[in-house]
């Protein structure tokens, strides 16, 4: 897809749809308790209340962080988007008890494989919540963001992001 600027030369238009990484209750970013997200201080996203312990990838891409707590894990889009998937807040004092990671950095993946199983029963227990922040840390790269949601190709879009 192409648009025409002022009239001179067509700039390619990137778009880059973001699919649901895991089930549960949809949340905005400014619902997250904890302001390192709700002020999107980390980047723009949405939120999402888990009811099971299984993270997939929400993009094609390259897992570029996986954090030694294994709460959080950062994938880079083959559009060049940066997404972090934090799971539950405070997490980072489980220090990585209940979580298993199932990729390595530099490990390509698919939309919907399999990236971090983890105990939602264990992360109720001992973190202050379970809420999952999905945000696009390297926001400069956005031109547009739509919320989204519904069904493509057999898989639940969150948002569609217009890279730059």
């Amino acid at each position: 897809m192409f648009k025409q600027m002022f009239g001179m030369r067509k700039v390619k238009i990137i778009e880059e749809i973001i699919y649901r990484p895991l089930s549960g209750t949809l949340l905005k970013l400014e619902e997250v308790p904890d302001p390192t997200f709700s002020k999107k201080m980390l980047g723009e996203g949405v939120a999402i209340e888990p009811s099971e312990g299984r993270v997939s990838s929400p993009v094609d891409g390259v897992i570029i962080h996986v954090f030694p707590t294994k709460h959080a894990i950062g994938i880079r889009s083959d559009s060049g988007l940066e997404l972090l998937i934090h799971i539950g807040l405070e997490t980072v004092n489980m220090k990585g008890e209940g979580f298993a990671v199932l990729v390595n950095e530099g490990e390509r993946v698919q939309v919907g494989d399999p990236l971090i199983e983890f105990s939602l029963d264990l992360i109720k227990e001992k973190a202050s919540s379970c809420i999952t922040p999905i945000v696009i840390t390297n926001t400069e790269k956005i031109d547009s963001i739509e919320h989204i949601s519904g069904l493509k190709n057999g898989k639940e879009r969150l948002f569609t992001v217009i890279v730059k």
